[in-house]
């Protein structure tokens, strides 16, 4: 069997923070931040509210939208979970009250929702699932250093999910295999340096810097193109595709410069490229799905296109898969 797209769903949290609002803390100005990513606003959480909350919601959207309120497990992406131990998985199917499936957390950073739909199919085509939910979510501002002038801009909270359900390989919603990757050797460039068991089994305290995300830009957006145009490319092949087959090209939502950049390389036209940065900025995880959600609400993603996914992340990691859009409504 194969999995097929059913349902989707997304939620942002209702605050917002545009780059006025930033200016003075971070030292910046509005017009060196839209130049540089695109991104013109971010919602971000309030006080107390987790991964798992915004999970909660994109997720129980998902399961409308696939008009379904049963699966067998639940896959949630995140770097940002409720606790470093256990996974925020599990919580989130009891709150969505799925009963006793199967569920786990995917830590891919910006990746993670090509890898949690990789490995929601995976349990499709293996016979373990007949349904997967699968939710990307992240509450990026909380590993944010609040005066960081590189980080802060570039990031907002938010989560998006899909429902696959087992079906066949030429029906519309069905995922076209996959291209996944990883490159060990730069995981500096994307990282959190303190909490984890390196830094606990140094013997030593850790210093508050080191609980806040840190990422070599310019590394970063070089590596961000190639792999992600490398990996479209892969999965295009592997399909017998080419870009001017992509009727809608859905990137993960890092920086506007980057999408802009890939696409050029795929020689993919600007106008079907997905690009909601603007108003919701890198949302990790929610990228993709939110951005999904976007273009299908305004009409320019429509049954029947061809749809290419691609990601890259922290670790470093990336992936890419694609599908027919099939009529299937956001919520």
């Amino acid at each position: 069997m194969t999995a097929v797209l059913a349902g989707i769903g997304g939620w942002l949290p209702p605050a917002t923070v545009t780059n006025a609002d930033l200016t003075d803390r971070l030292g910046v100005t509005d017009d060196w931040i839209v130049k540089r990513t695109g991104i013109r606003q971010r919602h971000v959480v309030e006080k107390g509210t987790s991964t798992a909350d915004l999970a909660v919601e994109a997720g129980a959207r998902a399961l409308k939208s696939a008009a379904t309120d049963a699966v067998d497990a639940v896959v949630l992406a995140t770097t940002t979970p409720d606790h470093p131990m256990p996974a925020t998985a599990p919580s989130v199917a009891s709150r969505l009250g799925l009963g006793r499936a199967a569920a786990f957390d995917v830590n891919a950073v910006c990746a993670g929702f090509v890898y949690g739909l990789a490995s929601g199919a995976s349990l499709i085509s293996g016979g373990l699932a007949e349904r997967v939910l699968v939710i990307g979510a992240d509450v990026f501002s909380s590993v944010l250093r609040p005066d960081d002038p590189t980080t802060v801009p570039l990031f907002g909270d938010g989560a998006g999910a899909v429902v696959l359900r087992s079906g066949s390989p030429d029906e519309p919603g069905a995922l076209a295999g996959f291209d996944l990757g990883s490159d060990g050797a730069a995981a500096d460039l994307i990282l959190v340096p303190g909490g984890g068991s390196r830094q606990r089994g140094g013997g030593g305290r850790a210093d508050a810097d080191d609980m806040y995300f840190t990422m070599q830009g310019r590394q970063v957006f070089t590596a961000a193109v190639h792999h992600m145009a490398e990996s479209s490319r892969a999965i295009l092949a592997r399909l017998g595709r080419t870009p001017d087959d992509v009727d809608r090209f859905v990137a993960h939502q890092a920086n506007a410069r980057i999408l802009r950049a890939v696409a050029t390389r795929l020689g993919i036209p600007e106008d079907r490229v997905v690009m909601n940065i603007d108003r919701v900025a890198n949302t990790s995880a929610a990228s993709i799905p939110l951005a999904i959600c976007d273009a299908v609400t305004d009409g320019s993603l429509r049954p029947g296109h061809f749809v290419l996914l691609t990601a890259f992340g922290g670790g470093l990691v990336w992936g890419s898969t694609a599908l027919t859009w099939p009529a299937v409504t956001p919520v």
